[in-house]
Parts: structure tokens; sequence; C-alpha cells
């Protein structure tokens, strides 16, 4: 690939009829992105391209971005803000279902793919585009979501991924980039991050065994913060509205603000191994500071203001949810049916939970709701209770057990 007389020798078949094509193209501006660009160019297709936000760019870096895709011979850029509707849309209801993944992961590039697609699809409805494409590698998870929701959402449009179908190494990349006079930072961190508002991933060296640890400049956010802080989380039927004094107009501020005040205590850091969609296992790092407070708060929450069999339904279908979630099915629509419950549960999740903030960790100190079950006036458990007497225990104790009760004395009446 180092001459532009080769560039054809890379183009599977049937990519040549792309020759005038309207194609979508999902655009960061990294490696990848800019290739594809670049090779749909040598394609004489008109290219639209599109950076999805759900949380993990400045102003200024989307503005470089832009920039980046102009340079490079896009017809059109553009940049959606998705942060808000990331959160309607998915985030809401992970914290409603307090859905963490291998009882690790927050999901945070899960979701926020999935929001990319929904968009980048949405966009090439709108241009009424023949084709729509990706920079995803044929090694990963993203590849799945990006093109599931693509066959789903606009059945018929064609989807092209030029780095998985050419299967090429970061090394051809490079050298097909610069044949072209692309300037661009070629070099490759050592660390691999992706921020979102639901978290940021981290993957390195220490990430593709199953033993090591990630250092801490490896870490987006360093620890900075010794002094223990208080703060209190209000919620407002299961969403986050206030932090300590200052309320919010839209729950992702709150979010945001969270993890600003957080974040330098280097809480939430860990790594997560999980099962991929395509079979294999995988290891990242991630830091989520404000989603690991914010699910372990809301599940406090939620102990003291719904009754058991909520609580444990909600348990089995957020683990369900959580599973079918990383794997992309979204738009299943059992996915809306378990929605409506969670949604359902959360009409008295509202309150107050208290947290401490610590260097690495954070404990919650307890909860205030006006619906909170554990009411001193029935009782104090362990102590008193004014709910009932002896009398009634004694009672329904006999009740409670009598099938356990006859479950055994026909056994041992039958020697078994």
């Amino acid at each position: 690939m180092s001459n532009s007389n080769q560039s054809f020798s890379f183009i599977p078949t049937g990519e040549s009829e792309l020759k005038g094509a309207k194609i979508v193209l999902g655009f960061s501006g990294g490696l990848d992105t800019t290739f594809c660009v670049k090779y749909f160019q040598e394609l004489e297709a008109e290219i639209h391209s599109i950076i999805v936000n759900t949380g993990g760019f400045s102003k200024e870096e989307l503005e470089k971005i832009e920039a980046h895709a102009y340079k490079l011979g896009v017809k059109t850029h553009t940049t959606i803000d998705a942060v808000n509707s990331y959160y309607d849309r998915i985030i809401k209801y992970l914290i409603f279902g307090n859905v963490l993944k291998n009882n690790t992961y927050p999901l945070s590039v899960s979701a926020e793919r999935l929001v990319q697609a929904l968009h980048i699809a949405d966009h090439a409805k709108a241009l009424n585009a023949d084709a729509v494409a990706h920079g995803s590698t044929g090694a990963g998870n993203d590849q799945v979501r990006f093109d599931m929701v693509f066959h789903i959402n606009i059945p018929g449009v064609r989807i092209i991924t030029p780095i998985r179908d050419l299967k090429l190494s970061r090394e051809q990349e490079i050298e097909y980039l610069k044949a072209r006079g692309v300037e661009m930072n070629f070099e490759k961190a050592a660390y691999s991050i992706n921020k979102g508002l639901w978290g940021t991933s981290v993957g390195g060296r220490e990430t593709l065994n199953s033993h090591g640890v990630l250092p801490e400049e490896a870490w987006p956010t360093q620890a900075t913060a010794i002094e223990p802080q208080n703060v209190e989380l209000i919620f407002t039927k299961g969403e986050l509205t206030g932090v300590n004094d200052k309320t919010f107009n839209h729950p992702a501020e709150a979010i945001q603000y969270l993890q600003s005040i957080a974040g330098p205590y280097g809480i939430g850091r860990d790594i997560h191994v999980g099962d991929t969609i395509i079979g294999i296992k995988g290891r990242v790092g991630f830091e989520a500071a404000a989603p690991m407070i914010i699910l372990k708060a809301h599940h406090a929450l939620e102990k003291h203001v719904l009754t058991k069999w909520q609580l444990n339904w909600k348990d089995q279908l957020a683990l369900f949810y959580g599973n079918w979630l990383h794997e992309g099915q979204i738009l299943d629509p059992v996915m809306r049916d378990i929605e409506g419950f969670f949604a359902s549960t959360q009409e008295h999740v509202s309150g107050k939970a208290f947290v401490q903030l610590l260097p690495y960790r954070f404990q919650i100190a307890g909860i205030e709701s006006p619906y909170d079950l554990m009411s001193s006036k029935f009782g104090k458990y362990g102590e008193m209770n004014s709910g009932f007497t002896g009398e009634d225990v004694r009672g329904f104790s006999r009740i409670f057990g009598n099938q356990v009760g006859i479950y055994n004395q026909v056994k041992e009446e039958a020697g078994k």
C-alpha cells in the first residue's frame, strides 16, 4: 500500500460499485475512520461524516474533529450532542435496574455505542444514504452492535467496514495515509481511552493478559483528593436531580458534576473480565466514579422504600437487561417491557442518600426518605415491634412452615 497505484487492489469485490454513492460514516477522527474517508475518496463516493458525542468530547475537541474531517475531503460533517438522549434512552434504566455487568462493570462503552449507532442510522435515513460505514475492526464487540442496529433500523442500506473487511493492520493504515499526504498524529498512545458520560474505559498491555493491573499514570483522572468529603445525593423517582445544595435541569448534568467531585479520589477504578458477543473473553480497565456511587446510593435508597418482591424481581430482570444490552439488543421489544417495569418501581424512590468519599473508596452512610419502610413507628428491628403481637407470630410461624412440616412427616413415615 505504499503508492496510489496499488490502492484498488485492496478493494473487496463489489466496492468498486460505490462510485457516486452517498455514504454516512461514523467518524471519530482517529486512525481507522480517517483511513475510511481517504479510502472512500478513491472509490469516488460522496462522504458524509458524523460524530455522536456521548459525553467524551469537549467543544474544542469536537471543533478539531470537524476541521479534520473537512480537510480530509468529506462533503458534510455533522456533530450530534447526544449526552441527554444517551441518559434518557439508556443510562436512566441502568440506574433504575442498578445494572453492573458481572457485578463489576457499569456498561460504559457498551451503552454509548448503541446510542451512537441509533443516531448514525437516523442520519443515514435523513440523508437517504446508499450506505453506512464505521471503523470497527473484526476483533471486538462494537462491530456487532453497530451492524445489528443498522440492519434493524435501516434495512437495505449497505454496511461497509473497510478495516474489518480488508483485515488491515495499524501499520498498513498509516502507510496508506502517509502516501496520500495525510497529516495527523500517528503515534499510538500507550493506553486506549474511551470517555463518556457513564464512565471511561482504559485498555493497555496490562489488560491484554489475565494478570496485571493498570499503573497510576494510565488512569485519565489522577487520584489527588485526600481529605474525606461528605456528599448528599438527591433522588426524585429514581433519578439523580441534586448533589449537595445544587439542583440540575437534567440528570446528565448531575452525573457530570458528581464525577468532577468524586473522580479525583480515584473512586470507581477496576478491571472487568467478561464474555464478548463474539465468544471470547475480554479484559478492560475502567474508571467510573459517578456511576458506581450513583448505582450504590440508588440501590441503598431502594432497599429502604421498595418491598421484598419488588427488589427480588428487579434483580432478576436487571441481570437479563444488562446482558442483553451488552450484546447490542437495545431494540428488542422485551427491553421496553423491562424498562416499563423498572420505571413503575421508581414511583417512591425519592429522598437523599448520604455518601462519604475517601481515597479509592466510598461508603453509604444512610438515606432519608418520606417513603422509608424502616419507619420507627412500625417498630425497631431486634428491639420491639408495634405492628403485631407475640401470639400473632406464634400462629404465623405455624402456618408459614406448615407445608414443609407436612413434607418432612410424610417422608419420615415412608421411611425415606
